[in-house]
């Protein structure tokens, strides 16, 4: 019997990875050798000292009840030396941190704690579809900020239209950038406080490619900016860094008062994350680092394999600073959509369609670098063989 679904999830589009996975599903069973750089999901593993960290505490029977929808205590600790230390920022642990199931869980129940149905949303549009998602989930209404190569793929705050700034509650913003690649500096956060503080707006912040970056390039947090931590939330956790993204275990730290709201709505949604995981987590947090620099390493010799060899085929991509993505135009004569057809159809190669990300993503595709070496050498001569030359 067919059941009438709630209207906040028919709203709701389906995940852009889920129809990713399943066309390379359909694929694979038809027996045809795909190279997937749709995902980004690192390939190497999470480092053995905090493999061995998790082993132990799971051995430890105190992990094996509920742990507190809030986190450890000492978690939370580790995430406030971890800021203090990266990039002097101070932290409360009790009442400025609060541990989330994968930033991905945070990022997506932010918008429950603030936005009520009708309220408005300011967006990055391209951007990471789960920030659109719970905002949809909530009933607000969007307005998207588009981000333009132009502008460095940075939002003009000075077009946001003053009646929507003014209704606006949340908005969200992400450097470095997914899917763009991009960076913003101190001088963008300072624009983005002044900005919130005017139109009394909470900024939520996504940072989780904060440790990913090349070429001596070290990303900043927005919390280092003055008064930012009064009208903001930082998300980030230890996926990418630690290469532990089935791990799920992040933060949100910041404002106070939206620190406790989401909190509090954990506390009746979730019994917070296997303290085990906690302790690997804190494992990671708190040194040593050269796991990290290794794994940059091997994605910025991806990057320039990739990026020389596509600029070779007639692109004039610049390598990005920071995350583990390439954006890049599609060639003349395609949309976005008909290139990554034309890529998984000749080249047996999945890329992700710039507009699964947003309309103002149209006309761009994204690679990611999170596969073995060998593999993103075999697509990159598989696009060399079948895509060619191109034009723009």
């Amino acid at each position: 019997m067919p059941f009438e679904q709630a209207q906040r999830i028919q709203n709701l589009p389906p995940y852009l990875f889920a129809r990713i996975e399943r066309l390379i599903e359909q694929k694979r069973a038809a027996g045809v050798d795909i190279i997937s750089l749709g995902i980004g999901d690192p390939d190497q593993p999470t480092p053995e000292h905090i493999v061995q960290e998790l082993i132990k505490e799971a051995k430890n029977p105190a992990n094996h009840q509920y742990p507190s929808s809030a986190g450890l205590l000492d978690y939370r600790r580790a995430v406030a030396g971890w800021y203090s230390r990266r990039f002097g920022v101070e932290l409360d642990a009790q009442s400025e941190v609060v541990t989330l199931i994968g930033s991905k869980e945070g990022i997506a129940h932010i918008s429950w704690c603030y936005l009520n149905p009708g309220d408005t949303v300011l967006l990055p549009d391209p951007g990471y579809p789960v920030y659109a998602g719970g905002a949809v989930l909530a009933g607000a209404v969007p307005h998207y900020m588009p981000l333009q190569a132009e502008n460095g793929f940075l939002p003009v705050l000075a077009d946001i239209p003053s009646a929507v700034a003014r209704k606006a509650k949340m908005m969200f913003i992400n450097y470095p950038n997914n899917p763009t690649g991009a960076v913003a500096g101190e001088e963008f956060f300072r624009e983005v406080v002044a900005f919130a503080r005017e139109y009394n707006i909470l900024v939520c912040h996504d940072a989780a490619y904060s440790e990913i970056a090349y070429d001596g390039y070290r990303p900043p947090s927005f919390l280092q900016v003055p008064g930012a931590k009064e009208i903001g939330l930082e998300f980030n956790s230890v996926s990418k860094p630690f290469n532990m993204t089935g791990w799920r275990i992040g933060w949100a730290a910041g404002c106070p008062e939206a620190v406790e709201a989401l909190g509090r709505l954990k506390s009746n949604l979730d019994s917070g994350q296997f303290q085990a995981v906690q302790y690997a987590a804190m494992a990671g947090l708190n040194g040593p680092y050269a796991v990290v620099d290794r794994v940059n390493g091997i994605y910025r010799r991806r990057r320039d394999m990739l990026v020389e060899a596509l600029n070779g085929l007639g692109w004039r991509l610049e390598k990005p600073r920071a995350t583990f993505y390439v954006w890049a135009p599609v060639p003349a004569g395609y949309t976005d959509a008909s290139f990554t057809e034309a890529m998984l159809e000749k080249a047996a190669v999945v890329i992700t369609p710039g507009s699964g990300y947003g309309s103002a993503g149209a006309g761009y595709f994204r690679i990611s670098l999170t596969l073995p070496t060998e593999r993103l050498q075999e697509a990159v001569e598989r696009i060399k063989k079948n895509i060619g030359p191109v034009k723009f």
